[in-house]
């Protein structure tokens, strides 16, 4: 199965793809997809847009996993940071994948074991699980990854509908 992780931003939002099969990883690639500060939300949406349907286009994900919105004291942030999140979300939809969502919590638990795990404790773990050579940057595409891997042992599992030894193949549940 092939999964799109997305952490939401609207100057910059990572993105990462995984191949997950059986129990093993194949990392395919990450970044992150910026906007320029000076641009109207509308124009900076619309870049989001269009380079993410140019990343599903090129690697045809069948899930997309997304971090939860949690609001924090800067309203305008979470605002903006929620509209791109819905930009991903309609990309997602246009395309015909399924997304599902996790808090920071959730993501900590499935990469780590431990849902307080500190972020470095997270991006070294990412670094590890997909055997790469050193932790992914910037941030946004670490968390992006993350939240990739976190889908990928969710979606194995018998409550979400997905056989771990066939993941394309529905076995009920959700």
């Amino acid at each position: 199965m092939i999964i799109l992780g997305i952490d939401p931003g609207i100057a910059t939002m990572g993105y990462g793809i995984v191949n997950f099969f059986g129990n093993s990883f194949n990392y395919i690639t990450c970044g992150v997809i910026t906007t320029p500060a000076g641009e109207r939300v509308e124009r900076r949406l619309a870049l989001i847009y269009d380079k993410l349907n140019r990343i599903i286009k090129t690697y045809s994900p069948e899930a997309m996993a997304i971090e939860e919105l949690f609001f924090n004291t800067n309203q305008k942030t979470a605002i903006n940071v929620a509209q791109a999140r819905g930009v991903a979300l309609l990309s997602a939809e246009r395309a015909g994948i399924p997304v599902s969502e996790y808090t920071p919590l959730q993501v900590k638990q499935a990469v780590v074991g431990y849902g307080r795990a500190e972020k470095h404790q997270v991006m070294e773990m990412t670094k590890t699980i997909l055997s790469l050579p050193a932790i992914p940057k910037p941030d946004d595409a670490a968390d992006a990854l993350a939240l990739a891997i976190c889908h990928s042992h969710n979606a194995s599992s018998k409550l979400f509908g997905y056989n771990s030894i066939n993941p394309t193949k529905r076995t009920g549940g959700k």
